[in-house]
């Protein structure tokens, strides 16, 4: 199973993860990124791929989570 994190320290609040990928994760009430959905779907992939590329602070990463 892929997981998408996020660093909230790291986060700035710049927004482009949510213009990438609105159907994973939005901007909270204080202005970061607030993930809705972590456990990433194969039909969801690209999209979590994008907001972690577009995040100007690397505040947001994709992990292999091999837990049962």
């Amino acid at each position: 199973m892929i997981k998408l994190i996020l660093d909230r320290p790291r986060c700035e609040g710049h927004g482009l993860c949510e213009e990438v990928a609105a159907q994973l994760l939005h901007i909270d009430d204080e202005g970061y990124a607030a993930i809705d959905v972590n456990e990433i779907s194969a039909a969801n992939l690209a999209a979590a791929q994008a907001a972690a590329r577009v995040c100007p602070v690397a505040a947001l990463r994709l992990i292999e989570d091999e837990a049962p």
